[in-house]
């Protein structure tokens, strides 16, 4: 075998291990926001207020979700990648794997730090996710294809929806509060931060970078 064909084979192998391993550890971050109960991320909220009125578990919601969202990307004429397809499975099936496994915490103090702990892991599982180039999650999906299909901002775009999915999952149960609002400031920042450490260049060999141009920060 030649030389490029090795660098090939690894550098296709380093990205599909960055992108379960993003898809997994998206799914335990959000777990440790459910089990902090400080307040989870947008479609967190959605996710939980769902899955406390029809008693499926929040991951099972979550791919539920995370379906009929892909469907939505056929009016939209978008074309869904390898990780857009795990990310429907991988995190929801992680998110409950992780709460089956973590106990509850008590304590003001135990809560923020799980908390925090959530916020900073949905960082690293975020810029390891992109950074595998294997498509966008289907919610991010959905406001890349809207943004093109109505020709508003992606910041405006974004902005609605999450304001739309945090308001009917609050209204349907789920939990909105301080970690809603923490991951919200400190998500972008942080995504940003651990894409430096993540980026694979064609070449294999790691360097900074930031998200093509239009690729939305999230993989939700």
């Amino acid at each position: 075998m030649s030389t490029t064909a090795v660098r090939q084979r690894t550098h296709l192998t380093r990205r599909l291990l960055q992108l379960y391993a993003g898809l997994a550890l998206y799914g335990a971050s959000s777990a440790l926001l459910v089990v902090a109960g400080l307040g989870l991320e947008p479609w967190g909220v959605l996710h939980q207020g769902l899955a406390e009125r029809t008693g499926i578990t929040i991951g099972v919601v979550s791919i539920i979700i995370g379906a009929i969202v892909l469907l939505l990307w056929i009016p939209l004429r978008q074309r869904p990648g390898l990780g857009t397809v795990s990310n429907v499975f991988a995190v929801g099936i992680a998110m409950d794997g992780t709460l089956a496994l973590v106990p509850d915490v008590h304590g003001l103090v135990a809560r923020a730090g799980v908390m925090v702990a959530g916020i900073v892991l949905n960082g690293v599982a975020t810029g390891l996710y992109i950074a595998a180039r294997f498509g966008p999650g289907p919610r991010d999906g959905l406001m890349t294809g809207l943004h093109r299909r109505t020709g508003r901002s992606i910041r405006l775009v974004r902005t609605a929806i999450e304001a739309a999915v945090v308001v009917t999952g609050f209204l349907l149960g789920g939990s909105l509060g301080i970690g809603t609002v923490l991951y919200a400031l400190a998500i972008g920042p942080l995504a940003q931060f651990f894409l430096r450490f993540c980026a694979i260049p064609d070449d294999g060999r790691p360097t900074a970078t930031t998200p093509p141009s239009g690729q939305a920060i999230l993989p939700q």
